[in-house]
């Protein structure tokens, strides 16, 4: 079981980001990925397409936010705050000290197209502990949510990391 310090955290919000597709971005990770797929690269293909623009491959949407760090080729801004923000030192307080990534699983929902301005958002679904082979772990589940400019949710994600009982130095 969790302390109220660590559970405290479930429903809160992480910081919201917002991020404009741009042809260039698109381009470069198509090329990154080695997909040769004309609605990527090609204006006048993808303008005859039912999307009627260069849209994104679906892997794109990771591609901006990992390790949060803002792109030469893709501009993004931090529009609200953490409160999140306390979580990780919490489950160190509580004796979970070290993480594993434990995966991300997405599902694409909608194309995202070259001009979208997307944001996303990141709540802590849950936290819970299972006991595993080697002692208690504790599960941390985050929900992210992509919205493009119209409202409209374009896909979602659901990160889970993995913090094993014991300190960070062992």
């Amino acid at each position: 079981m969790l302390p109220e310090e660590v559970t405290k955290f479930i429903g809160k919000k992480g910081p919201t980001s917002v991020f404009e597709v741009e042809r260039e971005a698109i381009r470069r990770f198509a090329d990154s990925v080695d997909d040769s797929n004309p609605l990527y690269y090609d204006e006048d293909y993808a303008r005859k397409s039912k999307h009627g623009t260069i849209i994104a491959p679906p892997g794109f949407i990771s591609a901006p936010w990992f390790n949060g760090r803002p792109r030469k080729w893709a501009a993004r801004a931090e529009t609200a705050p953490d409160e999140t923000a306390g979580l990780l030192p919490a489950l160190v307080g509580a004796g979970y000290g070290r993480v594993l990534d434990g995966g991300i699983e997405y599902e694409f929902l909608k194309p995202i197209k070259a001009g979208d301005t997307i944001t996303s958002t990141t709540e802590i679904a849950d936290v819970t502990v299972r006991e595993g082979r080697s002692g208690k772990m504790a599960f941390i589940i985050r929900q992210i949510t992509y919205t493009n400019q119209h409202g409209e949710v374009v896909a979602e994600a659901r990160g889970t990391s993995i913090h094993p009982e014991g300190s960070p130095e062992s």
